[in-house]
């Protein structure tokens, strides 16, 4: 596809100088207002090297280019040069890439293969996997489509949290109050239920909290009975979050938590006392971190059991060294951004250079509308159920809409799990927000449904054209452009033309919310072109000319929802 920006700056540096190729690329702009042109080049910069006033360059320049067959009019107002390109050459190369490209349009190769880690997700096994884990979940798993999109070799990574002092509370309370059959039958709901039933006893037997310290020294020792209870634990919880992991379609590369680093830890703390960053405090063992504007991170308690923070550090070392990683990006919420610049900080004195590497992506936090969620009270909202909500009441709506499908239970899901995801994506990441039903399940305005809808409708456009002419008009040599100039097909070319750059952009800010605006913005663009224009008429050269414009934009939605882990539904 062509690159218009730098064609333009190509034909703008003939005219002028002392400025590199790449200088004027970067200084050509689209303007918001379309009326301004569909780019524009300040001259103010030149100012100084051709000793004249901007408002003269901007004139010299626009006469000089205005007669290049790529523009349809290049007009200089004030210090601007604003060029029109030519609508026909313009939509008929967008139409004409999408088709070549079809299920791979907006893809990439600015990765170059490179190894990039995401780890993302990654719940506290025994624990519930709840609404609050939807935003690790979800930004991970598009951030990691987001990458492979742009040509990187990405490697998903859920670090489970199935290690910790918390495992010795767990084992404590199964001990006191446990019953083997109900873990079997609701492993979750019954731990957690254990789990809270801990927080509330040792109020009044505080003893309880030396016996579960001593339960994980002894985990930490490998004891066999505790290991057993501990792995238990862990895979009935896995079959728990896979049936979740199922209903978004995410899959992992690796389930290493933080127990596979618990043999690699000892090598780490050697490193840091040979680099004399320990030092000890109450017993315990820390790196003091106040030099650099940071409280100091405990490594070892005075016990002699291990912190995360030496688990993270260690899983780390251990990435680098098995994936040797371009970038190591953590998606994890902003209550750890201190843990995160700690340890990115102690990697440094180790004196690893791709510490620079490492990258926390952070961002808010849910809550309920009646309150902050609390695992150790059991106020949770189990993720799983919200998923089937979701569904069963999308069930509902395409039954009292008499929604045109074929499969009521297929399209229920596409559409109800699909607005979950969604609503999430539209959030700009570091933002708290309130999880709402109404907001979830509100299937108008600028929401997934919508999106998923505007999708089956284009799809709908082309099966009432008929076989024959669409084939037409996914032959490219079928394709006269001058029927697709209005300015709603042009408006709607351009936003189908940007998508590459949105996925990009998206990546390098690691802000899946910025392609969810844009799919949103491709999807009113489809829509006004749907009602401004009448695209199955009797001119066979202007309705395949259309139908080729509805299967890009169609093609377009479909490769964004896919980027944020969405399906796009043929009928709605």
């Amino acid at each position: 596809m062509v690159n218009f920006k730098e064609e333009i700056a190509k034909i703008i540096a003939e005219h002028v100088e002392g400025l590199e190729l790449s200088e004027i690329m970067s200084m050509v702009e689209v303007p918001q207002d379309s009326k301004m042109g569909d780019y524009a080049f300040p001259c103010f910069k030149l100012a100084k090297t051709l000793r004249k006033a901007p408002p003269l360059i901007a004139a010299g320049i626009a006469e000089g280019i205005k007669e290049n067959a790529i523009f349809e009019k290049v007009e200089a107002v004030n210090a601007y040069v604003n060029m029109f390109i030519s609508k026909e050459a313009f939509v008929e190369d967008v139409v004409k890439e999408v088709l070549k490209e079809n299920d791979d349009y907006g893809k990439s190769n600015v990765g170059q293969g490179r190894p990039v880690i995401v780890e993302f997700s990654s719940p506290n096994i025994a624990k519930p996997f709840h609404i609050g884990h939807i935003r690790s979940t979800v930004i991970g798993n598009s951030i990691n489509k987001i990458y492979s999109a742009m040509g990187y070799d990405v490697t998903r990574i859920n670090h489970l949290g199935d290690y910790g002092t918390q495992f010795g509370k767990m084992i404590c309370a199964y001990r006191h109050w446990g019953n083997k059959e109900d873990v079997i039958n609701e492993p979750i709901k019954t731990l957690l239920s254990y789990y809270t039933k801990f927080h509330v006893e040792v109020e009044t037997h505080p003893e309880l909290e030396d016996e579960a310290r001593e339960i994980f020294v002894k985990l930490e020792a490998g004891e066999k009975e505790e290991v057993e209870l501990w792995q238990w634990f862990r895979d009935e919880s896995l079959k728990e979050f896979n049936r979740v992991y199922d209903m978004l379609g995410i899959s992992f590369d690796s389930y290493a938590g933080e127990s596979f680093y618990s043999d690699k830890m000892p090598r780490i703390v050697e490193m840091m006392e040979e680099k004399g960053l320990l030092q000890e405090s109450k017993g315990a063992q820390i790196v003091d971190l106040e030099p650099y504007g940071m409280t100091p991170a405990l490594i070892k308690k005075s016990d002699g059991s291990s912190l995360y923070i030496t688990r993270d550090i260690a899983a780390a070392v251990y990435r680098k060294e098995h994936y040797n990683f371009y970038k190591n990006i953590y998606v994890v919420a902003s209550q750890q951004n201190l843990h995160f610049q700690q340890w990115f900080k102690i990697i440094e004195l180790l004196g690893f250079d791709w510490a620079k590497d490492c990258v926390h992506i952070p961002f808010g936090l849910v809550s309920l509308e009646e309150g902050t969620m609390s695992t150790r009270h059991g106020r949770v909202v189990f993720l799983e159920d919200v998923l089937n909500k979701a569904v069963d009441q999308t069930r509902e709506i395409i039954r009292e809409k008499g929604v045109n499908t074929d499969n009521i239970e297929e399209t229920a899901r596409q559409v109800g799990i699909g607005a979950v995801v969604f609503q999430e994506l539209s959030n700009n990441r570091i933002k708290d927000y309130t999880f709402s039903w109404d907001k979830v399940l509100d299937f108008n305005g600028e929401t997934g449904p919508y999106v998923q809808y505007t999708h089956a409708r284009a799809a709908s456009v082309l099966r009432n054209a008929g076989e024959e002419a669409v084939s037409k008009a996914l032959d490219a040599s079928n394709i006269k452009a001058e029927y697709i100039t209005s300015e709603s097909a042009y408006e709607l070319a351009k936003l189908i033309y940007a998508l590459p750059q949105v996925i990009i952009d998206a990546g390098e800010k690691y802000e899946p919310s910025v392609l969810t605006r844009h799919i949103v913005d491709m999807a009113q663009g489809f829509n006004r072109f749907y009602h401004d224009e009448h695209i199955l008429v009797d001119n066979e050269e202007e309705k395949v000319a259309k139908l080729a414009l509805v299967y890009a934009a169609k093609a377009a939605i479909k490769n964004g929802l896919a980027l944020l882990g969405m399906e796009a539904p043929e009928r709605m």
